[in-house]
């Protein structure tokens, strides 16, 4: 069946659920356990995802709408313990976390460039990797009860300023934490952050690369994880320092235009996968309902294909990404998400273990009057 280019705003109202519907989340698949390129051509080798995968963004989703209503957006402080442990609670497979990495060369999580606080008054904002370790933690809640809380703000995309409230706060914390305090088995989506208005020398691409991996090589023990960037040089050159771990290039697919053309559309990030010997694609969902028939190059290009987005906090645009081919979705409302396809689908009687879809196993429909 060829697929058509549809018009985003059609998309909420766009699927209607067929009865032999086969879609279900997995709580527990083990994802990966690395890639072995002993079994492909070394630098086009792709991973084959073994079932459509959930990912919790930033934990159990983000801050980013501070001035609004949205009970969701607000409940608890993104890319934090607490979100992430919370987020473990439901049949997801990964969590999707930002790292970067202090001036003194400690991966920290936190997903703005620039970190934002008060002082006397006045908002100042300081970059993250221009930071110590000491001075990164000291803002935010403290686990110490003598040590004084600097609130946190940010900046909206308009340029207005919020202080970064939230009902259930946590302190900042570093890669080595998550790596020991957040529930298994949940895998771990490692995006790593760098500032697109900077062009990075590969010294300095691998400086902080190789700080990350010493944590992820020390405390990841079995926990499956992937790792993800825009950047695409960064992509590549972790590609390079490690096989272990399957690695994903980002792509808003073209919704913003970059100087790097590579970052532009769906045929670049395919481009730089097959180069670089990457393993899949995480795109934003927008682009392949526009794009459709990149969804077919990045399968023959033996690449999985992740998609993110507000979109994807849509359970039917969820369902008609599984039916076009992709992998797996990155989304905000996690208990929503889990408990709108957990109602609507069921695991057949006596299926295999083998995989999830079509041959491997079967699903069936929950068909009760107003389940769905």
């Amino acid at each position: 069946m060829a697929l058509k280019a549809v018009h985003v705003s059609d998309l909420p109202n766009l699927v209607q659920v067929p009865d032999n519907a086969a879609l279900a989340l997995s709580g527990a698949v083990r994802f990966f356990k690395g890639v072995n390129e002993d079994d492909c051509d070394e630098m086009k080798c792709g991973c084959k995802l073994p079932n459509f995968v959930v990912m919790g963004h930033r934990g159990s989703g983000m801050n980013n709408m501070l001035q609004s209503s949205d009970h969701v957006k607000k409940s608890i402080r993104e890319n934090s313990i607490l979100s992430f442990n919370a987020a473990a609670k439901f049949p997801i497979d990964f969590i999707e976390f930002d790292v970067q990495v202090t001036k003194d060369g400690y991966p920290v999580i936190f997903h703005d460039v620039f970190i934002l606080a008060e002082y006397k008054g006045a908002i100042f904002k300081k970059r993250v990797t221009d930071l110590t370790i000491a001075e990164f933690l000291s803002y935010g809640p403290q686990k110490e009860p003598g040590n004084v809380d600097k609130p946190l703000f940010r900046k909206t995309k308009d340029g207005r300023i919020f202080e970064w409230k939230v009902e259930k706060d946590d302190p900042l914390c570093t890669l080595q934490e998550v790596m020991d305090k957040v529930e298994h088995p949940v895998g771990f989506n490692i995006e790593l952050k760098f500032d697109d208005q900077i062009v990075y020398t590969e010294n300095e691409l691998t400086r902080v690369l190789q700080a990350i991996l010493q944590v992820v090589n020390k405390y990841a023990q079995d926990r499956p994880i992937i790792f993800s960037s825009f950047q695409p040089d960064a992509a590549q050159l972790i590609r390079k320092l490690q096989t272990l771990y399957p690695v994903f290039f980002l792509t808003n697919g073209g919704s913003q235009i970059y100087v790097d053309i590579r970052r532009n559309s769906l045929e670049e990030a395919i481009k730089v996968c097959l180069t670089g010997g990457l393993q899949g694609i995480v795109s934003e969902v927008r682009a392949i309902f526009i794009n459709p028939g990149a969804v077919t190059r990045i399968k023959e290009s033996k690449l999985s294909l992740v998609t993110y987005g507000q979109l994807n906090n849509v359970p039917k645009v969820v369902y008609m990404q599984h039916l076009m081919g992709v992998d797996g979705v990155i989304v905000d409302s996690v208990q929503e998400i889990t408990e709108a396809i957990s109602e609507c689908f069921k695991p057949a009687k006596d299926s295999e273990e083998d995989g999830l879809f079509g041959e491997e196993k079967q699903m069936q429909v929950k068909t009760e009057p107003g389940t769905c």
